[in-house]
């Protein structure tokens, strides 16, 4: 494990309201390949105007955070650091931790060491690991497949942009935004690469006090199908919800609002805000 403490870069909002505003922080947490952009891009204004204070961390060599020249040696227990840095610098209750794939992971292993409000995983990576994913594509799209491994072989300079948008949007994602998207997309650890295959079973027998969970799914995602997080969701006694029209990277589909809608009235209905 990779243990130094980078600076990290932390994205925050808060409600323009003061009156408004609720006591229990969010967190978001983005997956592999991207940084908190992905959430400055709708949820983080959103979120801050629903009366919550929001903040979205890159973990270590992501995004504008250091940690980029030894970002193959991090794991996924580096990240849970950076995670629970960041949540060390807010105030108020335990925060409600909201984490995408990788972020999913990074947010389940947090749990084990500390307690939070609420856990909301969105298409997280599968109790099985990312296997399967890797052999559907193999075998249902193999120029994905390959651009992929260029990718983080490469960098994103060796990755066809349209090709790209089959493994993490819809097709209804606008060409503009495409490449907008694409130009901050990163390489991934190797090492966190590695522990998502072989050690991503989620633990709820080391969680102390288990907080309210929602899983959801995109119903067109080509990375994580809607059974592998339902089947996550059992594990763990959540709430689970399948989005329609909707893919990977729920947080930048045309349709995100309808995932963050369906976050917030699950926040209500669980009594946190």
């Amino acid at each position: 494990m990779f243990t130094a403490s980078p600076q990290l870069e932390i994205i925050r909002r808060s409600p323009s309201a003061p009156e408004a505003v609720h006591s229990t922080p969010l967190v978001f947490l983005h997956g592999a390949f991207l940084g908190a952009w992905c959430w400055e891009t709708h949820f983080l204004d959103y979120f801050a105007e629903q009366g919550f204070n929001v903040v979205a961390p890159s973990l270590r060599g992501h995004g504008k955070s250091e940690g980029r020249r030894m970002l193959d040696y991090t794991g996924i227990s580096d990240y849970v650091e950076d995670l629970a840095q960041v949540v060390e610098t807010l105030e108020g209750p335990p925060p409600v931790l909201v984490g995408h794939s990788m972020g999913a992971l990074v947010v389940q292993r947090y749990l084990e060491r500390a307690p939070a409000s609420g856990a909301v995983l969105m298409a997280p990576v599968p109790a099985h690991g990312l296997a399967a994913s890797a052999f559907r594509m193999l075998f249902g799209d193999p120029m994905l497949f390959t651009e992929m491994g260029l990718m983080q072989a490469f960098g994103t300079g060796a990755m066809n942009a349209e090709i790209g948008q089959r493994a993490v949007f819809s097709e209804r994602l606008s060409e503009a935004e495409v490449t907008q998207f694409s130009a901050l997309v990163q390489r991934e650890s190797q090492r966190a690469l590695f522990e998502m295959n072989v050690n991503p079973w989620p633990r709820p027998w080391q969680v102390a006090i288990r907080p309210p969970m929602l899983v959801m799914a995109g119903a067109e995602d080509a990375l994580f199908t809607p059974e592998e997080s339902n089947a996550l969701a059992t594990i763990w006694g959540a709430d689970w919800l399948e989005l329609p029209e909707i893919a990977h990277a729920i947080m930048l589909e045309p349709k995100w609002e309808s995932a963050a809608e369906a976050i917030s009235r699950w926040l209500w209905s669980r009594g946190i805000y």
